[in-house]
């Protein structure tokens, strides 16, 4: 007889969270996964309720129904919790007055570590000798680094942080993009928020999108890429008008897209060449358009947007 060993429960499991504050509902049946060796950006517009989850998984913020688990326990059952999860929230949330390093040593003594494991994870981090410096006089972007330090204190298998890349320079977002990589690759779970697909672009494998307090997407990024492409094909030719005609009367929908290139929906690729060499229509390039992960996520949001401008009226 064959004995099945039960799967171990996800990292993170958020199941049908709901929370109100007031008349508003910052969480509507919220439910989604987070795996370990994966970086999943947790993507949405400004109060799509992203922040409000970590708070409920992190135990700062009781649900109204629902329940979120790290491992398959509660936040608050965890013994010694740095050692099982470490979260960035508020990178503000520190004492000024105290120098970043002695903030690390309080925070490492609170969960019986040592200055051995402070000074690993400032090399990680990157802050070399600004950490003698007193917290209160660091940039947003150095904040967001010494946040990321404290949450990696406990070696955690799990790690959430939330808009990590505000306030960081470019050099630092590359930084950040390739920690984010390295410790999934070692397979931590690791879970990311961000209003920004752009900042996600070549980390997150996996992306739950959220709008208006709910799950609007949980899909792989090469999934929603193909998606969101939608099969269109994009076409170069200095024949524009004749190829448009041509391709209509294949069955396609044709859209210029610049003084030399279209892009065609409802035929194929192959069938594009098959009908202009056909017609002999002369052209430079066919190719299948590949969306950006920025445009298959507003493409995903537009209809979450909690504020939106007024579109501009056209210049005469």
């Amino acid at each position: 007889m064959t004995t099945r060993t039960a799967a171990p429960p996800p990292a993170i499991a958020v199941q049908a969270l709901r929370k109100r504050f007031g008349a508003t509902a910052a969480l509507d049946g919220m439910s989604f996964d987070v795996a370990a060796g994966k970086v999943t950006g947790f993507v949405g517009p400004n109060g799509a309720g992203k922040t409000t989850t970590m708070r409920v998984v992190l135990g700062l913020d009781t649900p109204d129904e629902g329940r979120a688990l790290i491992n398959g326990v509660p936040y608050a059952k965890l013994r010694r919790p740095l050692g099982h999860v470490g979260a960035l929230l508020d990178a503000a949330a520190l004492q000024p007055g105290r120098s970043a390093r002695n903030h690390l040593l309080w925070l490492a003594h609170s969960q019986g570590l040592g200055a051995k494991r402070v000074e690993e994870v400032v090399a990680q981090s990157g802050l070399g000798s600004a950490i003698r410096r007193k917290a209160g006089g660091y940039s947003l972007g150095m904040r967001q680094r010494l946040g990321i330090a404290a949450a990696m204190l406990g070696d955690p298998p799990v790690v959430m942080l939330d808009e990590p890349f505000n306030g960081l320079d470019p050099e630092g977002i590359l930084w950040i993009r390739g920690y984010l990589k390295a410790l999934a690759g070692e397979g931590r779970a690791v879970l990311v928020s961000s209003h920004l697909m752009s900042e996600l672009e070549g980390c997150a494998d996996h992306l739950v999108v959220v709008g208006r307090g709910k799950v609007i997407a949980d899909t792989g990024v090469a999934d929603l890429i193909a998606r969101s492409s939608g099969g269109r094909v994009m076409l170069r030719t200095a024949s524009r008008a004749e190829a448009t005609t041509a391709l209509a009367k294949a069955g396609g929908t044709v859209a210029v897209t610049g003084p030399d290139t279209l892009t065609v929906d409802g035929v194929a690729a192959e069938e594009v060449v098959r009908v202009l060499t056909a017609g002999g229509v002369p052209f430079a390039e066919v190719s299948a358009h590949r969306a950006s992960l920025e445009e298959a996520y507003m493409d995903l949001t537009r209809d979450s947007v909690e504020f939106r401008a007024a579109t501009a009226p056209e210049v005469a």
